[in-house]
């Protein structure tokens, strides 16, 4: 059983100018709001410095000197692990070199003179 679909064309009908009748209103009430919570907030950041009493340039600038204080040691910070990888490294590195120093140093004295190659005596052709 096979069905066929058919593409149909949408009319707008009469409900839905309705929604759109109720939607827009409440558009507008939603954008009225928003914009009186927006001003209701700036009268309230205007009037702050009067109710806590605190100097704003005061406080922009110690916001800057903080900010620059914690970046510089950051930095510092950064810095010093930096030189600490450096020292680690260094030692571990001074360490393998004694390490592999010894072990040449034990298998140069332990090992049997006769298993190092001998030289071959040279063989001078003389005239007969």
């Amino acid at each position: 059983m096979t069905r066929q679909r058919r593409l149909q064309v949408v009319t707008p009908r009469a409900g839905s100018s309705k929604r759109k009748s109720k939607a827009r209103p409440r558009q507008i009430l939603e954008a009225l709001l928003l914009m009186a919570l927006g001003v209701g907030l700036l009268v309230l950041l205007l009037h702050l410095p009067d109710l806590i009493d605190l100097d704003s340039l005061l406080l922009v600038s110690t916001a800057l000197a903080n900010l620059i204080g914690g970046l510089s040691r950051l930095l510092m910070g950064i810095l010093q692990l930096l030189g600490v990888a450096l020292l680690v490294s260094s030692a571990l590195l001074a360490l393998v070199l004694l390490l592999g120093g010894l072990v040449r140093l034990v298998r140069a004295t332990v090992m049997p003179m006769s298993a190092s190659p001998k030289p071959k005596p040279s063989r001078k052709k003389g005239r007969r």
